[in-house]
């Protein structure tokens, strides 16, 4: 692979990355649980440190020992409960939604550049990202069923 594609590769999950954080800024400010704005603060800072990442691995091109890759469950709740609007005074639950929307739309940018690589330092690079984005997934998709679907006295 050419510098310059792989240059053009990691720009845009750089941006991708700093999207990602100011899209969790902003849907922190419109909701109103504060547990539900720290989670999404929490989020917007882990997409800071993917973004340092990113820009690391381009400055220093260190990527050849890149972790194991774990295997995340994934309970696809974002796919079977579809993505809210965002609005202002925006609940929990729909928050979460909107959260694991947005991280399976980061996996599947991360799974979908890698497929286009053959094995090596670039798509173990960018299939950790995927990994990581896929655990923020399942992260969410935990508070969302648990706010959505609180457990009762009664089983």
């Amino acid at each position: 692979m050419k510098k310059d594609e792989l240059t053009a590769i990691v720009e845009k999950a750089i941006a991708n990355e700093d999207e990602a954080n100011r899209f969790y800024q902003a849907l922190a400010d419109k909701v109103t649980d504060p547990a539900a704005k720290d989670t999404l603060l929490y989020l917007a800072k882990e997409e800071l440190k993917h973004k340092a990442y990113l820009e690391r691995y381009r400055q220093e091109s260190f990527i050849s020992n890149a972790t194991e890759i774990d295997k995340i469950p994934d309970c696809r709740v974002a796919e079977f409960a579809g993505s809210p609007g965002v609005s202002y005074n925006l609940g929990s639950k729909e928050a979460y939604l909107l959260a694991a929307a947005r991280e399976l739309n980061s996996y599947n940018l991360y799974a979908g550049m890698a497929a286009l690589h053959p094995e090596g330092d670039i798509r173990n690079m960018l299939l950790q990202m995927a990994n990581e984005e896929l655990k923020h997934k399942e992260k969410v998709e935990y508070l969302y069923s648990n706010t959505a679907f609180v457990q009762t006295d009664g089983g």
